[in-house]
């Protein structure tokens, strides 16, 4: 069952986002929460700090991160560590032995993703998985053409997910190749599903996860199988819906 929801703006659907997450949480105060970083996601962590201060306790919350780039240690400034402290862990009461974030730096990649899966699995598996869509309709660094089968891994990012990134690095060389990522199996685990979106330039990606047929060339188009995904877009993402 897919929910769409469209606001105003993207401040309108960062605050929806923090409110579906804080009724989830006040449900089930040790929720186990799936993550995301990028762009989109920074107004909901914005929110959700708000209602942090407001009272709303992450003690007993678990998170796991969709992904990290391989070949960057956890103080790289553009590692995914290093986003989620500086735009959420810094300002919660999250316990830091409950944050769960892929491992840009083991030796042995197989071995730590299939310990990766175990430890999801150990807590009960993820109650709400927040993710972001890539222009090319990627979720995580799934890129087109993978295997909805695939569990945690580490995948090669294309070329324009590269050309994406490349602004948060001071050159497009600087950007890793490789990344570590949940699985598409992976994330349709979850219990529940929340994919943000804003802006024009997702608006192609997010008509044919929705209204397109689904297909590995889209891995968001998965999302149409799951019992209960909510698309949260802006009227700027939502723009080439029919």
């Amino acid at each position: 069952m897919m929910k769409i929801i469209v606001k105003e703006n993207y401040e309108d659907l960062s605050k929806e986002a923090a409110r579906v997450i804080k009724r989830e949480m006040q449900k089930k105060p040790n929720l186990v929460l799936g993550l995301a970083t990028g762009s989109t996601p920074i107004g909901l962590y914005k929110e959700l700090i708000r209602r942090h201060k407001e009272g709303l306790s992450f003690s007993q919350i678990t998170t796991f991160n969709l992904d990290e780039y391989f070949g960057l240690d956890s103080s790289h400034s553009q590692s995914y560590h290093f986003y989620m402290q500086k735009n959420l862990f810094d300002h919660i009461d999250i316990k830091p032995k409950n944050i769960h974030i892929p491992d840009g730096t083991v030796k042995d990649v197989k071995r730590y993703c299939a310990e990766y899966e175990e430890i999801i699995k150990r807590v009960g598996g993820i109650d709400l998985q927040i993710l972001g869509i890539g222009s090319n309709g990627h979720i995580g660094f799934n890129e087109p053409g993978s295997l909805f089968t695939s569990r945690t891994h580490l995948t090669k990012l294309t070329e324009s997910t590269i050309k994406d990134n490349a602004r948060f690095f001071e050159k497009k060389e600087d950007v890793p190749r490789f990344a570590i990522t949940m699985g598409i199996q992976t994330i349709l685990e979850a219990k529940k599903i929340i994919l943000l979106a804003s802006g024009q330039n997702k608006a192609d990606a997010v008509a044919k996860s929705i209204e397109g047929q689904i297909t590995s060339q889209v891995p968001a188009s998965i999302l149409q199988k799951h019992p209960n995904s909510i698309f949260i877009l802006d009227k700027a993402a939502a723009s080439q819906l029919k």
